[in-house]
Order: structure tokens, then sequence, then C-alpha cells
């Protein structure tokens, strides 16, 4: 394929050509002999068509992109899996670092991307280390090219993510989940991203440095990003906003991740960090400052969710009163034991709300089998969980008593009733 229409129909690599300059700056020597080998200028990788980067942002950005780069290898390290699936691998020489650890290594990436930087990076490995190391153009969003380029991988999988999402829709980002999810099935393992909250850590580094003028030059920055990946970056969902109420932001986050099947842990990342070059770059008060700042931040490891989650609902038992929980499959399964009544309706529905808040739920579905009474406040319970479930409330096993009750306030024509 012709490398000019490979560029020209996604030039978002271009960014990675940042990526490896950053690091040759802040003196990470593989990557200065990439950056050397492909003919990098400061001018070309770091300025846009519209930007000139700032003393300030080139600093900031060395020290996040090292910060990435050495923490998420030494996390990805620490699981254990003996492939590292590098999802993109840009240019960044991690290959060699991963072969002299006889860590089996899997460069995916744009073609374009993989054309250029397969061969400069396969010149610094040794022959005898050089079978560790796999490149393959793929899709991040198509699964049968992920499939194919990791069909002789052997083992749990790390997927390594850095520098990708922020240039993702939705939809790219769901299917890449997706994707994601499937080969970790398929071959165990994990995945481990610092982009959720890249946004985050970059203002936590940015800060000390820039002081007051570090929103301009954030600002900045995502103006050279979109220039040179002709994307809008950072507008999709799993990509926690640090503006606003960063809680409920790193909530829909996590609901994002469980309507597509995954599940995530936050990885403190002044607990993993390992020391960073280009803080010698900075004051030692601001090299302490982004340390201290590091405790704010994390990288999350995310793996499949299992098929069935059990919740813990043994505080609302009482004697009159019984519930157990799971989550599977986007449904909401309840068997409820006892009475549903004024006083039991209230934790039954504050169940309900925290699950919700958890998971994402299309569907409730609730054994009756060993349900007594339900009163009106209970059907008010069930009517709630109707409204927040696109596919209905499903009831099984119910007895002669509840039937009745059903029928004559007019619930049984509102629920889906099963024998």
């Amino acid at each position: 394929m012709d490398q000019n229409l490979l560029e020209r129909v996604n030039p978002v690599f271009n960014t990675a050509k940042m990526t490896v300059f950053q690091l040759a700056a802040a003196g990470v020597g593989d990557a200065a002999s990439v950056a050397e080998k492909l003919n990098l200028s400061f001018e070309e990788t770091q300025n846009s068509a519209t930007t000139t980067v700032a003393p300030e942002q080139m600093t900031a950005n060395m020290i996040l992109v090292e910060t990435r780069w050495r923490t998420c290898a030494a996390i990805a390290e620490e699981t254990g899996c003996k492939t590292l699936v590098d999802l993109p691998c840009g240019y960044t020489p991690r290959a060699k670092a991963m072969a002299q650890k006889g860590i089996a290594y899997y460069g995916l990436d744009l073609p374009a991307a993989i054309a250029e930087a397969e061969p400069a990076i396969l010149s610094l490995i040794d022959e005898d280390q050089r079978p560790l190391v796999h490149f393959c153009g793929v899709d991040a969003t198509n699964g049968e090219s992920l499939k194919a380029a990791l069909k002789d991988a052997e083992g749990p999988l790390c997927i390594t993510t850095e520098g990708l999402l922020m240039y993702f829709t939705d939809s790219e980002v769901g299917a890449l989940c997706d994707n994601i999810r499937m080969l970790l099935n398929e071959h165990g393992g994990c995945w481990v991203t610092s982009d959720p909250e890249t946004t985050f850590q970059y203002l936590m580094t940015l800060q000390p440095i820039a002081g007051d003028r570090f929103m301009e030059i954030m600002m900045q920055s995502k103006t050279t990003a979109e220039d040179k990946s002709d994307v809008n970056v950072g507008g999709n969902s799993l990509n926690v906003s640090p503006m606003g109420d960063v809680a409920e932001n790193m909530k829909n986050a996590m609901k994002f991740l469980a309507a597509h099947g995954l599940k995530a842990e936050r990885m403190i990342l002044s607990e993993y960090m390992p020391e960073i070059n280009s803080l010698g770059k900075v004051t030692p008060e601001q090299a302490e400052a982004i340390r201290q700042n590091m405790q704010k931040c994390a990288y999350w490891k995310i793996t499949p969710m299992d098929k069935s989650v059990a919740v813990d609902a043994a505080d609302l038992s009482s004697e009159s009163f019984d519930v157990q929980a799971n989550v599977a499959n986007e449904t909401l399964n309840l068997c409820l034991k006892g009475r549903v009544d004024t006083l039991t309706a209230p934790n039954l529905l504050a169940l309900y709300e925290r699950i919700k808040a958890e998971h994402t739920l299309r569907a409730v579905a609730i054994d009756c089998g060993e349900l007594a009474y339900i009163s009106s406040a209970g059907l008010r319970v069930l009517l709630i969980m109707k409204k927040g479930s696109p596919d209905g409330v499903r009831l099984t096993g119910i007895n002669e008593t509840v039937r009745e009750i059903l029928a004559q306030t007019g619930f049984d024509s509102i629920l889906d009733i099963t024998d």
C-alpha cells in the first residue's frame, strides 16, 4: 500500500513521532537512536501548523511521556505476563527493553507507523532476541485484524495502551473495548492503560511548571494534538475530564467500561512510578510538587467482568426479608424471600439504586419463589425498576397470594410474569 495514501487517510500516527522525540529529549537513549534513524527534528515533531511549543509545554510533555512509558512498563512486568501487546506501539523502543527481559513483544499500530517503526527498532535489537519481537499493522477497532496479529501469541497477554484513546470517538472506544475483552477472554491477562486519566495527569504535571499559565498551555497542547492528528481530542466517555465533578466523571467512565463487559482497578501512579530522568529538568520544588500530585492520578488495570457478578446484600437481611442479587449480561437478578412491605421496601430500593450506579442495567429478573407478600410500597419499587430498565422487569415463581395482589393492582399487565 502506498505510504502516502496510508498517511492521508489517518494522520494520527504523526502524534507518535512527537512522543518518541519527547522520550529522546528526556534522556531515553534508545528513543534518541530511533529519532535519529527517522531523521526527526524538534520543529517537525513538536510544533504544528498553528502552534509553536512553549518551553513549559515541552518540559511537561517530556515528564508526562517518560512517566507513562516507564510506569506502564513497570506495571506490565508486575503482572507476570510473558507476552506484551503494545497498542499502539508507535516508535518507542519498548520492544528492545522487553526482549532483553525475555518477554515476547507484539507491536501493533497503523500500517503507516509500522512501515517506518519496524526497521528502525529492529536494527537496535540483538539478532538472538529478534524472534521475541513481532510487528503488525492493525486497526484497533477491527477485531479480526487484532486476532490475526496475535494468532501465535502464547500465554496471558498484558495489553498496554498509551496515548490512543484520546483520539477516538465513543463508538471507536466502544469497539476497542469489545475487541480487548474478546482477546482477554481468549488469551487471558489484562489491559494496562494510562489513557482514562491522562488529561488529569497532564494537568497535575503542568500546574507546578507553568503556574498561572497552565490552562493556556493545556489548550495549546490540545490544539497541537488536533492539528497533527486531524481529529478532536479527548471527547469520549472513557476520558475522565478533570473539569466539573471528577468523581462523577470517573464513575461514568467506569460505567462505560462495564457496558462493554470490563472492569477497572485504579493503580495509583506514585506507587508504581520509577525514577524519572526528566524531573531533573525542573526545580527541586517543582519536581516534588509533581511527585505529590501523582498520588492523585492512576493508571487503570482492566480485566473482563465475571459473567455473573455477585452483589453483597447481607446488610439488608432481617427476620421477615432476605434478598440475593447478582448482575449478569446487563441484567440484575434478584431472589426475594419473605415480605416486601413498608419496612423492607426502602432497603430493596437502596440496593437497586446502588447496583444501578455501579453497573449498566437493561433488565431486572426477580425470582419470587420464596416471596410471601408484597405491599403497595414494594410495588412502587418494582415500578421504579421498570422505569429504569429498557428491557423491563420479569417475575418468575410467584405464588397465588402475590399473583392476586398483582392482578388487583393492575401490575400483572405492567410487568412480565412467567410461570
